[in-house]
């Protein structure tokens, strides 16, 4: 395939790439309704197409990207009456349609649509594997402080201890080796050079370990350490099983950090795409 015509294949977005830019609506600012995407990404029922929405929200605030400039709730009218929908920017479109159904034929034709699109920007445009990646590293920092939290009331006094065991047992060394071994800089944390995969596994790991210690009501600082290094140990084994991978051998990604400057370039690029410059202001119900 020639290198200036990418995903060829599967370029038809719901039976004509013309179609979703006929959608668009330009009232001041060029917008779609998420009801028209719904039906061009293959689901029957906006219902059904919140959850890439919410997705999409969430990768929206992870990026500290204004939710308002991209998604906005609306009521309108069509044949069957009134009905609650969204006015989605193309960055809007382009998040939900990477955290829809990806098993759908219309969905991955949608993803190859926006990809040809980020050509000029090749080197920032980000696939739905990144975006989820993104999603799943912010719950994992989130749950790291939930887990801080329930650990120091159970009685931990060291917290690097503690956390130490968890990722003993899970990779069969300690975070310090675990960064040595994957050649990680300074000061950085291995979460941010892990694959969704990966991810998904040690946020696995954290909640399980909050639960244990919350439902057995365990205390004190040793009995913690060995908790947290327990889980792990089962987290390592289950995935070994499943995959016949070991955690530590996984890949190692680009920093997340630079997927997120990214995604952030996707934005403002997107929006000069429309023809309008990024500022931070509401679209108008």
């Amino acid at each position: 395939m020639p290198e200036n015509q990418p995903f060829q294949h599967v370029f038809h977005f719901e039976e004509d790439q013309d179609n979703f830019e006929s959608h668009a609506i330009d009232n001041g600012s060029i917008y779609w309704y998420a009801s028209d995407l719904m039906s061009m990404l293959g689901y029957q029922s906006l219902g059904s197409f919140k959850n890439a929405i919410n997705r999409a929200i969430t990768a929206c605030m992870a990026l500290n990207i204004d939710v308002a400039e991209n998604f906005v709730q609306v009521k309108r009218k069509d044949e069957s009456g009134s009905i609650d929908d969204y006015k989605l920017s193309r960055f809007a479109c382009y998040l939900t349609a990477m955290n829809a159904d990806s098993r759908k034929h219309q969905v991955a034709a949608a993803q190859a649509y926006f990809a040809s699109l980020a050509e000029a920007f090749r080197q920032s445009f980000q696939e739905a594997d990144s975006v989820e990646r993104v999603l799943i590293r912010e719950e994992v920092s989130e749950r790291e402080k939930t887990l801080a939290g329930v650990a120091s009331q159970a009685g931990v006094v060291t917290y690097a201890f503690f956390q130490n065991e968890g990722y003993r047992g899970m990779y069969n060394m300690g975070l310090a080796q675990l960064r040595m071994l994957r050649r990680i800089p300074a000061g950085k944390t291995p979460l941010d050079f892990m694959g969704k995969t990966e991810l998904a596994g040690n946020l696995f790991r954290i909640t399980q370990t909050e639960e244990k210690i919350k439902n057995e009501n365990i205390r004190g600082q040793r009995a913690l350490e060995q908790t947290a290094f327990a889980v792990g140990k089962k987290v390592r084994q289950t995935m070994i099983q499943l995959s016949g991978t070991k955690p530590e051998l996984l890949p190692v990604e680009g920093d997340i950090k630079e997927v997120r400057k990214g995604l952030k370039t996707t934005q403002r690029e997107f929006a000069k795409l429309d023809g309008k410059k990024v500022r931070r202001r509401q679209l108008k119900p």
